[in-house]
């Protein structure tokens, strides 16, 4: 067959091969579309979102998440969303994967598609906060985007609307020897937009704030015990406890530094450092759904000698967090329509 006649088969090969492939996906969707008709019908449910297959495992291996006989779980844009009951409550449950994008895309897609009456984010973070110690749980009453910046050269003038400086200079050994060419960093406030405001209008943001009436039911759990051992032969010192009410910061960095560590204590005072939390707070309240995080604090975000102690006690600090995600659970009120 000659290259001209030739040329016309391949692009009609790759026109049906198309269409094949649309049909497919359009096919799946009205799939997809029609269970979700039928979950819904079930509900409403609360939205459980944890990050990492650690977090995941530990939720998974308390054996308190009962699955949906019918519809135990939907996959939707990579995602498993996975239907049952914890505690008597109807849950609907995703694991959401790193950093803010993957925290955002999954709270808007479960709050969208979803008869949701509120979000529980939990999982593990690191501890930027010396009264705290690893196995802790926190529950914060703030959380800060704490990685909006502007990045300027060293003679480069700040925005008068930022809320924070960070002069790198100033962390230069011997302290304050030549020019640091990486400048400084201001930090920006989030532009939120809420379904509270109006439309296409944002404000300006730092801090959002959990949930009030879920804060005070989480504070009854104050007290409650926590594991203090991975294994016989692997223990914290001192026994975890549950603080609520600190302030927690979110950016897309795996913070493991002491010197910013103490900046960010300093400038923001925050208790924990972890890259979701803000990303889910803010989709959910932006959205008018009550929200809380719950965090456990699985390292000390770079304060230690030696290697990060994320892969020694990030099982246990997650396995604590699920505990006091199960008791705010057996608190909450029956949910009805």
């Amino acid at each position: 067959m000659a290259a001209t006649q030739l040329k016309p088969c391949l692009v009609l090969l790759l026109t049906f091969s198309l269409l094949a492939f649309a049909s497919a996906i359009s096919r799946n969707r009205i799939k997809s579309l029609n269970q979700i008709k039928e979950v819904n019908r079930k509900g409403p449910y609360i939205g459980l979102i944890t990050v990492i297959a650690t977090e995941e495992d530990a939720f998974f291996a308390s054996g308190s998440f009962k699955p949906d006989p019918k519809f135990p779980f939907i996959d939707l844009s990579g995602r498993r969303f996975r239907f049952g009951v914890v505690r008597g409550r109807k849950v609907v449950y995703v694991r959401c994967g790193e950093g803010m994008t993957n925290a955002v895309a999954a709270t808007q897609q479960m709050v969208d598609l979803f008869d949701i009456k509120g979000i529980i984010h939990f999982g593990i973070a690191g501890n930027t906060n010396n009264s705290m110690s690893i196995g802790d749980v926190t529950i914060p009453n703030q959380i800060a985007h704490t990685g909006l910046w502007e990045w300027l050269n060293t003679n480069g003038t700040l925005d008068s609307a930022d809320v924070a400086q960070l002069e790198i200079g100033d962390y230069n050994v011997p302290k304050g020897n030549g020019t640091n060419l990486l400048g400084h960093i201001g930090y920006m406030e989030e532009e939120y937009y809420s379904v509270a405001g109006e439309p296409n209008v944002a404000e300006s943001l730092l801090w959002a704030n959990i949930s009030p009436q879920w804060l005070q039911l989480a504070s009854n759990l104050e007290g409650m015990k926590l594991e203090q051992c991975v294994n016989s032969s692997l223990c914290l010192t001192e026994k975890p406890k549950l603080v609520v009410g600190l302030r927690a910061s979110t950016s897309n960095i795996f913070l493991d530094n002491a010197a910013y560590r103490d900046f960010l204590f300093q400038k923001f005072g925050v208790s924990s450092a972890d890259m979701e939390s803000a990303g889910v707070a803010m989709t959910s309240l932006s959205n008018g759904y009550p929200v809380i995080v719950i965090r456990g604090l699985s390292d000390l975000a770079g304060n230690q000698e030696g290697d990060n102690v994320i892969s020694k006690f990030g099982g246990l600090a997650a396995v604590n967090s699920v505990k006091v995600v199960l008791g705010f659970i057996r608190n909450l009120p029956l949910i009805t329509r």
